[in-house]
Parts: C-alpha cells; sequence; structure tokens
C-alpha cells in the first residue's frame, strides 16, 4: 500500500489568505504604525469627547460648583423659551454669511493678487496676514476706540471728504455689520494664505494653454484658477463659516450684544446666562450651539465635499 503525506506547512501557492494575514499586510503597508496615533486618540478623548459628555449630563441638570440637580429637559424648553433667541439666531446666521462670504471673495482677489508678479509680494504677503496674528479682544477694543462716534478716527477721516459719521456700533442698524467687517479684517489673512497654497500648486502648462489660445487675464482666472482653486474655496468656507457660527469674543468685546440685544448672538445669549448664574441653562445652550452648527456643517460639508470631487 501507498500512502501519502499531507503537507501542514505554509501554503505558497495561489488562492486567498487567511484574514489574518491580510489584516498583518494591511498594518505592515499602512503609513504610520498603529502605536503613534494614540497619543493623538488621547488628546482627543481627554480634550473633546469626555468635556463634550460631561456638557450634555450638565445640561439636564441644574448645578453649581459643588452639587447638581437633575432636572431633566427643562433647561432646554427655558433656553429656547428665551425672548431674544429669535433675535439672536438670526443674528448668528447673518453674521457667518457676511463674514464667510466677504472672505471667500477678498481671500481669492487678494491670493490671485499675491501668487502674481508683483512686487514686494513677500512683503505684501506678511501685511496681509499680520491681523490673523493679532488677539481678537485687542482687535475689538482698538477699532471699537476707532469707531467712536465723536473722536473715533474712521468718523474724522469720513469729516474730511464732507462725510458725516455715524454711531456705528450704538446704532442699532450698523452694530452687528461693523462687527463682521472688522472679523473680516482679521481673518481674511488667513483666508489667503490657503488661496495662496492652492493657487501656487495649479501647474502652469495649464496657464499656458490658455495664452497659447490667445486668453488674456480674465480667461485665465475664469477657466483655470476659479475651479482648480476650489478645494481652497472648500476649505476657507468650511473654517469661515463655522467659525462665523461660533463666533463670541469680537462681538462681545465691541458691542457686549447691543445697543439692546440687536447685535447679540446665540454665543452672546449663553454667556449671559453664565454671568446671570443659570449654569445649567447655558450649558443647555452650549449643547444646542453644538447641535446647531452640526446639523448646519455637516450637510454643508458633504455638498461642498461633492462638488469638489465632481470638479
Amino acid at each position: 500500500m501507498v500512502t501519502t503525506r499531507q503537507d501542514t506547512g505554509p501554503r505558497t501557492g495561489p488562492g486567498p489568505a487567511p484574514a489574518h494575514a491580510r489584516a498583518a499586510r494591511r498594518r505592515r503597508n499602512a503609513a504610520y504604525p498603529y502605536a503613534l496615533y494614540l497619543p493623538a486618540a488621547v488628546v482627543f478623548v481627554v480634550i473633546f469627547l469626555v468635556p463634550t459628555v460631561m456638557a450634555f449630563y450638565f445640561a439636564l441638570t441644574r448645578w453649581t460648583l459643588f452639587d447638581s440637580t437633575f432636572v431633566g429637559l427643562d433647561n432646554f424648553r427655558d433656553f429656547l423659551a428665551e425672548q431674544n433667541l429669535r433675535i439672536g439666531f438670526q443674528n448668528t446666521i447673518i453674521y457667518a454669511v457676511v463674514t464667510s462670504g466677504l472672505k471667500v471673495v477678498l481671500g481669492l482677489l487678494l491670493g490671485v493678487l499675491l501668487t502674481s508678479k508683483l512686487r514686494l509680494r513677500g512683503f505684501l504677503r506678511s501685511v496681509v496676514f499680520f491681523p490673523t496674528l493679532v488677539s481678537t479682544v485687542a482687535v475689538g477694543i482698538t477699532f471699537s476706540m476707532l469707531l467712536k462716534p465723536d473722536t473715533g478716527l474712521v468718523n474724522q477721516a469720513l469729516a474730511l471728504v464732507g462725510i458725516d459719521g455715524r454711531d456705528w456700533l450704538g446704532d442699532a442698524t450698523t452694530a452687528l455689520l461693523s462687527v463682521a467687517l472688522v472679523d473680516v479684517w482679521k481673518g481674511v489673512g488667513l483666508a489667503t494664505v490657503i488661496y495662496i497654497a492652492g493657487i501656487a500648486s495649479i501647474p502652469q502648462e495649464y496657464y499656458g494653454a490658455v495664452a497659447v489660445d490667445g486668453g488674456g487675464a480674465w480667461h485665465r482666472f475664469r477657466h483655470i484658477t476659479l475651479p482648480l482653486s476650489w478645494p481652497a474655496t472648500y476649505s476657507v468656507i468650511i473654517l469661515s463659516f463655522i467659525g462665523g457660527l461660533r463666533s463670541f469674543d469680537l462681538i462681545w468685546t465691541m458691542t457686549r450684544g447691543g445697543p439692546g440685544f440687536t447685535s447679540d448672538t446665540i454665543a452672546s445669549i449663553i454667556y449671559k446666562q453664565y454671568q446671570a448664574g443659570f449654569f445649567g441653562l447655558s450649558t443647555a445652550g452650549n449643547v444646542l450651539l453644538f447641535l446647531i452648527v452640526t446639523a448646519i456643517a455637516v450637510p454643508l460639508n458633504y455638498f461642498l465635499g461633492r462638488r469638489s470631487v465632481a470638479a
């Protein structure tokens, strides 16, 4: 009788590899070992995840530094009944749309200008980016002085050309817009830097092809720069719009939500609740603001991301 020996060694022939072998191969081919992600994961959990969970819990309580009482959804109901909430929500949306829109337009134009063959281009880039480095509170205090109705330099400069200035921060019709324009002045530098990086990454051969076809500066901008800088536009819209929805420090420094409640945003209403000692109520407001920003930012990110892929 002839017996055959079964080979129990590793398989070398064709066929799918075992699941554990495929997983090991993926780990070997990964850009970084999984252990390198651990510090970032710890920081994310400690700095973001744990405080978020705690905020959701304390939003359901009336709490002080030493004790808390569970009240269920009462804080959310009371916050939504806040008489100025409608104005605050409306102002928040207006502020976010105005600031993000102007940052996109001005950032793109400055990005095009500062990537052209311009003298002192490096110096001008530094000048444009400088306001981003300045403290927001310092910017708010400075422009509060510049926009004073009687002694501010803005109205004095307007008077030299025969224009009567206004109480920019004390007038209900101009207070929020004035703060928004200051926000644009401070933040357009970052948008410009993003656009400079995006425009600089466009291959020069595309511009050469437009020149061969007889196109001018407008054709280069319309058919090359504008569509191929969409990733930069996408980044600026997301960053500036979310920042506008959450904006607080500049508004509070310049107007305190006034005159009256005409420049209040959701963030300033929340802070006023903190000042009044309603910590659970203000925590519920923070949770609602978090949910509002998420509900707006996630669909916006999805829509802009799909357009970016299509482009």
